[in-house]
């Protein structure tokens, strides 16, 4: 078999794309030109900065470090709220570019409200974002709560028929009760995951890195735990999964494909490579492909399960 035989291409809730690859949210900020490039450089889809209703400051830095293993961070949710993404999300959708908008609140009528406003300028699919690990109010509480994860994701999806992902957090003591939350109540499938709260301390200064002390933590030491996340959920559901923690080559976004996804995220290596690291990666997987006799990513989506 060639590559010229395979398909890459991937349907994950009437959501089609040329390929599995999707830019992560968070890591790369809002502006369409960015995204722009990103697309071009291989991505199939992109997911913008979380947004919530009203804009909100970040928190002082410093509030991202380098780590063994990744990143942390501690952003805040900053972001210039849903009436000013619009802007960035009608140049994306004017060129054909499919956008996810990631949403966060705490009140399900904030949602009603971003979901018609994001809708309606050209959202290809919602991502909720129940998660966050270093913010209050807003973040993994919601994600641990599945009445509000129920009134959050009912509220999105009376106000769309687009596909709506719940993203949930690696380190939930009830991640299956969420999912299951999320998707009775209207999700269309599930991130996996987010980052996981972590910490580094200044071992000369005796404090924190962070101002915010806490941080999420993202890259290679927090992927086999997303790719547990993944396979655990793909045990429960047969709607789609998009899995996301610290794929930085080809045989990452492989395991989880394996493990349940039929997508994959890619974010914090791009913060320490080039976009031309997409390309590697999707270049890998068909490579992957052909010596495996495999036509379409379908055909292994979930393998590792078969073996049980």
């Amino acid at each position: 078999m060639s590559q010229e035989q395979i398909s890459l291409e991937v349907e994950i809730a009437e959501l089609s794309l040329r390929n599995p690859i999707i830019l992560a949210s968070g890591i790369l900020g809002h502006s369409a030109e960015i995204f722009e490039r990103i697309y071009e450089g291989g991505a199939a889809a992109v997911v913008g900065k979380s947004i919530s209703l009203l804009p909100r400051d970040a928190y002082k830095p410093p509030a991202v470090v380098e780590v063994r293993g990744g990143f942390l961070n501690a952003i805040g949710l900053g972001n210039p709220g849903a009436e000013a993404f619009v802007q960035e999300l009608k140049k994306l959708s004017a060129k054909k570019i499919p956008v996810i908008a990631s949403m966060f609140g705490s009140d399900p009528e904030d949602f009603v409200k971003m979901t018609k406003i994001l809708d309606s300028a050209g959202a290809s699919a919602f991502e909720l974002n129940l998660s966050c690990p270093h913010v209050k109010g807003v973040g993994t509480e919601v994600g641990q709560d599945p009445d509000l994860v129920t009134k959050i994701v009912s509220a999105t999806r009376r106000n769309t028929s687009k596909p709506i992902f719940a993203k949930v957090s690696p380190s939930s003591e009830i991640l299956l009760q969420t999912v299951k939350a999320a998707e009775d109540a209207g999700a269309s499938g599930i991130t996996a995951t987010n980052t996981i709260r972590a910490m580094a301390l200044d071992v000369e200064s005796g404090m924190p890195y962070l101002s915010n002390r806490y941080g999420g933590l993202s890259g290679e030491a927090l992927h086999p735990i997303a790719v547990r996340c993944v396979y655990e959920i793909a045990e429960h559901t047969k709607n789609p999964i998009i899995g996301c923690g610290g794929v930085v080559d080809w045989e990452s976004a492989v395991e989880f494909i394996l493990a349940g996804a039929s997508a994959v995220q890619v974010g914090t290596v791009l913060a320490s490579k080039s976009i031309g690291t997409i390309e590697e990666i999707l270049n890998g997987i068909k490579g992957y492909m052909v010596r495996k006799g495999y036509r379409r990513i379908s055909d292994f989506v979930g393998l590792a399960h078969s073996g049980k």
